[in-house]
């Protein structure tokens, strides 16, 4: 009787699929790996870059400072349009980037600052009828004077009245117009008044009644000189296609206005009384306590920064005080665009 013997034999092919498991998880694994280190090393690069902007950002800040110090140097009494720091937006090409950069004359526009009452004056009109502030005023007269669509007097009002609650200290509404604390806390998104200065213009998107195409329209008139409330025109750097800002602190017309800032000449007035002997503006009869409001010499400076390194981009918004010795100190930065 024959035997039948079963060969046992070795599973080759499994073997064979659990190498080729083994090598494609390994492939996996080391282009995971590998696709980590080209962002980490990309991501390295970036901040390089970045940070390479920052600095050209710094020295552009820095010569800023050089410009305005060089400025004075000739004419440390009167700062005007003549000089050289107003020579508008220039860009200086730079390795592998560019820096662009402009100076601005921050006492050429009106501080929404101003409408912050001190506190003696809040304390000395707590118990009487509210005595609107010339600043205040004179703040209606231009949300008035640079034809807002939909603004009138009474829309003018209540964006004054709401813009001197969120400066004042305290949590009292000033007119009927105003908005504080819990006005603010019952919206849908709830936050507090500030009860302090403005620090930029982006602010006033969360004060009561102020809107979009509010705020587009005042930021060519209007500016923000931090923690001070402040208020005075260098005549010789406003704008000259800009007279509403002396149509609304001065009363008068736009057409005198036009003149009286078509009469300055390229380094503008000597001083104020130079300014108010205008025929147009001794005919429009001014008021004497308004001429505190002028000046011909300029503190408060804006450098507008945008650099680049390679692709990576920068904005730096600086804002520069000068003393009575002309040295420049640093007030504020702040990052990204306006």
């Amino acid at each position: 009787m024959s035997k039948v013997f079963a060969v046992k034999q070795t599973p080759k092919g499994v073997a064979l699929i659990t190498v080729m498991l083994i090598i494609a998880l390994i492939a996996i694994l080391a282009t995971q790996m590998t696709a980590r280190l080209q962002l980490q090393m990309q991501r390295t690069t970036n901040i390089g870059s970045n940070q390479q902007a920052y600095w050209y950002a710094m020295g552009a800040e820095a010569f800023a400072k050089r410009i305005l110090i060089q400025s004075f140097e000739d004419d440390a009494e009167v700062t005007h349009l003549g000089q050289l720091w107003a020579q508008g937006e220039n860009t200086f090409p730079v390795d592998f980037g560019e820096i662009t950069g402009e100076i601005t004359d921050l006492n050429s526009c009106f501080n929404l600052n101003a409408l912050k009452v001190d506190s003696e004056e809040t304390n000395n009109n707590s118990t009487t009828a509210v005595k609107k502030s010339p600043a205040r005023a004179a703040f209606e007269e231009l949300l008035i004077a640079i034809n807002i669509e939909g603004v009138g007097s009474f829309e003018a009002e209540y964006m004054a009245d709401a813009l001197t609650d969120w400066l004042d200290a305290d949590g009292s509404i000033s007119s009927s117009g105003g908005a504080e604390d819990n006005d603010y806390a019952a919206k849908e998104f709830p936050y507090l008044a500030a009860n302090n200065y403005l620090a930029s213009m982006g602010e006033l998107r969360v004060v009561e009644h102020f809107t979009a195409d509010v705020i587009e329209k005042l930021k060519d008139y209007a500016c923000i000189l931090p923690d001070t409330n402040m208020n005075k025109i260098n005549i010789n750097t406003m704008a000259q296609d800009q007279p509403e800002i002396l149509v609304a602190m001065l009363g008068i017309s736009q057409n005198e206005a036009s003149q009286a800032l078509s009469s300055r000449g390229e380094e503008g007035f000597k001083d104020i009384n130079e300014f108010f002997a205008l025929t147009e503006l001794v005919e429009a009869k001014i008021a004497p306590e308004k001429k505190q409001y002028f000046a011909v010499k300029s503190e408060y400076f804006k450098l507008k920064t945008t650099a680049s390194f390679n692709n990576s981009y920068f904005a730096l918004n600086t804002i520069m005080k000068v003393d009575d010795k002309n040295n420049i100190n640093v007030i504020s930065r702040i990052i990204g665009r306006e």
